[in-house]
């Protein structure tokens, strides 16, 4: 099976069914997001490269409440938080847990085939960040401290 996250399925935040394959062409920015955390005016980072690379690269923001409880709200409530502080519009998808036992497939895949420092696939902490080129291949991790603009640099040779 060829290693792209295109054979991933994922509920996007109305929970509706999304096929990763309907991204296939483009660059995305994966990122486990959260509304009360120190890192969540990264929101603003992130809306600023899907707007700038419209089309090219999409921002997916995947909610997740694993890290000091800092995602407590509902599909509705992180859609309002999101669109009334940050102005989202790149795609958010159903809140997901990224580590453990009822982790996300989808993450799971992108931790194995990126791991973070000396090795470890856990995910530390909201707003850690995968790159995936055209092709579906996750090519480079991100941590929480990364900010989106640092990011950019980054992105030119993807697409």
């Amino acid at each position: 099976m060829s290693k792209n996250i295109y054979q991933y399925s994922v509920k996007d935040i109305n929970g509706q069914d999304v096929n990763l394959s309907q991204y296939k062409g483009k660059v995305l920015l994966i990122v486990n997001v959260a509304s009360k955390c120190g890192f969540t005016p990264q929101y603003k980072g992130l809306e600023e490269i899907f707007k700038e690379y419209k089309g090219e690269v999409v921002v997916m923001g995947f909610p997740c409440n694993q890290f000091g409880a800092q995602e407590p709200g509902n599909a509705d409530e992180i859609k309002n938080f999101c669109s009334l502080n940050y102005d989202v519009k790149f795609p958010l998808f159903a809140k997901v847990d990224v580590n453990g036992s009822e982790a996300s497939p989808l993450f799971n895949f992108l931790k194995s085939e990126k791991p973070g420092l000396l090795g470890t696939e856990a995910i530390k902490w909201n707003f850690t960040k995968f790159l995936v080129d055209k092709n579906g291949e996750v090519v480079k991790r991100y941590a929480p401290n990364d900010t989106p603009e640092s990011i950019k640099k980054d992105l030119a040779q993807y697409l």
